[in-house]
């Protein structure tokens, strides 16, 4: 089903934050990338379950048999958000950077001093500071170069997946360059030596639809927060792949997927908005079922996120004293995301000027400091930083770009 400028005109009555005005500005929340706002249905969820079963789990009695329900309800509407063979292979956490930090501790311990493992200058620190540390261990870690135009060196990929790598974790998005990167051939190279594929799903998530399953990663992260959720991270492990790891947990934890990497007392509350948020997303596509319908529904945000995006960068790219990074939008896997320098102004004077407009928007690197290090920006301060998200509209857009003509 097409999602249309009217329909996100619809869907912004559903967040509440998006009506209100402190100190009587009316607010551009065109900070997607570092967190979306929530609809109502999430908001409710947190209520009703601190209402009715704020208790903890496997117990023999209704509220507690209430909680167990939710939870699985939850990691079914995760396995439909995914794409997953099933409800087994979803874990949850406090957040992503933690679940990464486990998995990468638990995969170290598998491997032998002079494996190597592959990141990329492109990503985020989050799937990358975990890998680094395995340098500890003996492990040799190695990346992929980052390209001035944005995108990662393929043939430098190809060169350095050999024999002796054991894991590629690779960002499917650029969290400040909206580059989606290749997971298809980052797969096949892969499977060509044997070696895990790690996917941080995080920035992509929120913008296309996932279908783990056919793309046959080992495991995949992303965070609800970025995707209308409350801050919960999530785990996808391919079947059998969690069991073979000797992940870090109390004697007591339940060892069988997706138990086996969780440890202590889960945010049930937030678990359970997290469900919210999917059947929110759902709730906008047509279908027999959650995964046709959220198919169905991200197909139709996802193209009126591009189109949106695409009019900001074209737009913004033709002010003298600006410079766009990152590639142009002639791809149709491009994330929302553009980021800007200034001639005239950092990123930081940059935002705060907006700011003060009602426009939010983020400056910095926002933790992909090796590849804004790369692309010679860090001196600078960084990037000034834009994304649509599904209630951002043209007119949102048209401010923002107002904002900057005064700074350049």
């Amino acid at each position: 089903m097409p999602f249309t400028s009217e329909h996100s005109l619809r869907c912004r009555k559903d967040f509440p934050a998006l009506s209100r005005t402190p100190e009587g500005l009316h607010l551009a929340y065109l900070d997607g990338p570092a967190g979306s706002q929530v609809p109502q249905t999430v908001v409710d969820a947190f209520g009703d379950f601190y209402a009715t079963c704020n208790v903890n789990t496997r117990g023999n009695f209704w509220p507690s048999q209430e909680v167990d329900r939710r939870l699985a309800a939850a990691r079914e509407a995760l396995a439909a958000f995914l794409g997953a063979e099933s409800a087994s292979c979803v874990s949850f956490g406090q957040n992503m950077t933690t679940l990464n930090y486990a998995l990468s501790a638990a995969i170290g311990h598998t491997l032998n001093p002079g494996d190597e493992v592959l990141i990329t200058q492109l990503d985020h620190e989050a799937n990358r500071g975990p890998w680094l540390r395995l340098q500890e261990l003996g492990m040799i870690v190695q990346e992929v170069r980052l390209l001035p135009s944005g995108v990662l060196d393929l043939a430098d990929m190809a060169a350095k997946i050999t024999a002796r790598t054991k894991v590629f974790a690779l960002g499917a998005s650029s969290n400040v360059l909206g580059t989606a990167n290749d997971i298809k051939l980052a797969r096949r190279l892969t499977n060509e030596v044997g070696a895990l594929l790690v996917i941080d799903a995080v920035h992509y998530a929120p913008h296309f639809s996932l279908d783990v399953k056919s793309l046959g990663m080992d495991f995949l992260l992303c965070s609800g927060y970025k995707f209308y959720g409350p801050h919960v991270g999530v785990l996808y492990s391919r079947p059998g792949a969690l069991d073979r790891l000797p992940t870090e947990r109390l004697s007591v934890q339940d060892p069988a997927a997706p138990y086996r990497i969780e440890t202590g007392t889960l945010n049930h509350a937030a678990i359970d908005a997290l469900r919210a948020a999917v059947e929110y997303l759902a709730s906008w596509g047509r279908g027999a079922n959650l995964r046709e319908r959220l198919v169905d529904a991200m197909t139709g945000i996802a193209a009126y996120e591009h189109e949106l995006a695409k009019f900001y960068h074209d737009s913004v790219r033709e002010m003298r004293g600006v410079h766009v990074w990152g590639p142009d939008f002639s791809q149709r896997f491009r994330a929302p995301t553009v980021s800007i320098t200034l001639d005239k102004a950092s990123a930081a004077q940059a935002a705060t000027a907006l700011g003060k407009e009602g426009i939010c928007v983020w400056d910095g690197d926002f933790y992909a400091a090796r590849a804004v290090q790369v692309l010679g920006l860090s001196d600078r301060g960084g990037v000034l930083r834009t994304g649509v998200s599904m209630y951002n509209s043209r007119e949102e857009l048209q401010r923002l770009l107002t904002g900057i003509a005064k700074l350049v």
